[in-house]
């Protein structure tokens, strides 16, 4: 914060109206709470709470940007000049008459002199969750490493960001592990792929076609080329390492499987879509957190088992948009492991691509149960590996060849 003066302390678990009305209080300015210079000496409409009439008039309370809830003031319509936030006022209230009532959104008719406490409450609620959205939305677009867009929606339920989830764009070791083993030669290649590429010396075939697209067949491995290679960052055989290339958007779903992912644009058969990262961790611990995680009801657990069981992936806190995607018993992704700067068989990155053309605004799926993700459940899936004895949960897929369980 600007203009920090003394030993003066802010508890951690203040609540954001709590801090703002500090900040004032003491001059102090934090561009993240929304207290910033033109905040304190203007008044800005950050949503608005609640509407009615007298003597004819309308009146709207209207929150302020950077105010505490407690400086929240009643304004004349004419006086507000925020049509977005109107409109968002509106919405909200049809959208809460329209649930409440089980039928089509109803206008507001103009004898109606004040909302009902319920229809305010939720209008508040909503204001403040496509706020918080909205900030978490642009958290991860500054945290993440790729050129494509990530957008948040939620128009189904209250459900705000996730409060323990921290965003990150490759594997997170756990003391003692190093995903990254020391490699200290790449290709000579000018013109990949050659003879002697990467794949090559590896033992396998490269992996893509002219058109960079994947060509071998699910549970053979990967062989980009890696920072020690010759070749530049246009060579076509750099495809997982540049990271997500479509814009995606997180989403609540709206039969019970909390939040999952879509695509924004068209994806063709066999591209690569995204990464699975997390914390890597030994087999022992991720036993250990999968008992945990069975009185949470769900689990991220990635057993890395390409060459042996060594390890796993846990994207329960820390992972990137791959950790918001769900099951299906038909996905239109596939797991592929892949070796570039570690050649460590034992840690593969894991990578998804599609398994056929895959349209704009299709929800992004993949088959827990594949080969590589057997202890693998979503931020809804309540299931867990059936070798551990688990209870077995319902799955909720809506495939045609649903399993009709997750494990």
């Amino acid at each position: 914060m600007e203009g920090w003066r003394g030993a003066w302390y802010v508890p951690c678990l203040a609540s954001l109206e709590t801090l703002q009305e500090l900040c004032r209080k003491e001059n102090l300015r934090c561009k993240s709470i929304g207290i910033t210079n033109r905040s304190l000496k203007s008044y800005e409409v950050e949503y608005l709470c609640d509407y009615k009439v007298e003597e004819g008039k309308a009146y709207y309370l209207v929150k302020w940007k950077g105010w505490p809830e407690s400086s929240n003031t009643w304004e004349p319509r004419k006086h507000l000049n925020c049509p977005v936030l109107l409109q968002n006022f509106r919405r909200d209230q049809n959208e809460y008459l329209s649930r409440v009532r089980q039928s089509k959104a109803l206008k507001v008719r103009n004898h109606v002199k004040a909302l009902k406490p319920a229809i305010a409450d939720y209008i508040v609620k909503k204001a403040k969750q496509r706020i918080a959205l909205q900030r978490w939305k642009e958290e991860l677009n500054r945290k993440k490493n790729h050129k494509a867009m990530i957008l948040v929606e939620n128009t189904v339920d209250l459900e705000g960001p996730p409060l323990d989830f921290y965003y990150i764009n490759e594997y997170k070791p756990a003391p003692g592990i190093n995903v990254l083993n020391g490699i200290t030669t790449g290709c000579e290649c000018a013109d990949c792929p050659a003879e002697k590429c990467c794949p090559k010396e590896a033992g396998f075939i490269l992996a893509y076609n002219k058109r960079k697209k994947l060509k071998i067949q699910p549970g053979l491995p990967i062989y980009e080329c890696n920072s020690y290679c010759r070749c530049g960052p246009d060579c076509p055989n750099r495809i997982v390492q540049k990271g997500t290339p479509y814009s995606l958007c997180i989403f609540r779903t709206n039969n019970g499987r909390g939040w999952g992912v879509k695509t924004l644009q068209k994806i063709k058969t066999n591209s690569f879509v995204m990464e699975y990262v997390g914390e890597v961790i030994t087999s022992e611990e991720a036993e250990r957190r999968g008992q945990l995680y069975d009185n949470q009801g769900n689990t991220y657990l990635f057993d890395l088992d390409y060459d042996s069981d060594e390890f796993t992936v846990d994207a329960a806190r820390y992972g990137n948009v791959s950790h918001f995607v769900n099951h299906s018993c038909d996905p239109n992704l596939q797991v592929f492991n892949v070796f570039i700067d570690n050649l460590d068989l034992r840690l593969p990155r894991i990578a998804l691509f599609s398994t056929r053309t895959i349209k704009a605004g299709e929800e992004l799926t993949f088959d827990y149960q594949m080969k590589g993700s057997i202890d693998l459940t979503s931020d809804s899936a309540e299931g867990l590996s059936p070798s551990k004895n688990r209870i077995r949960t319902v799955c909720k897929c809506g495939a045609v060849c649903c399993r009709g369980y997750l494990n």
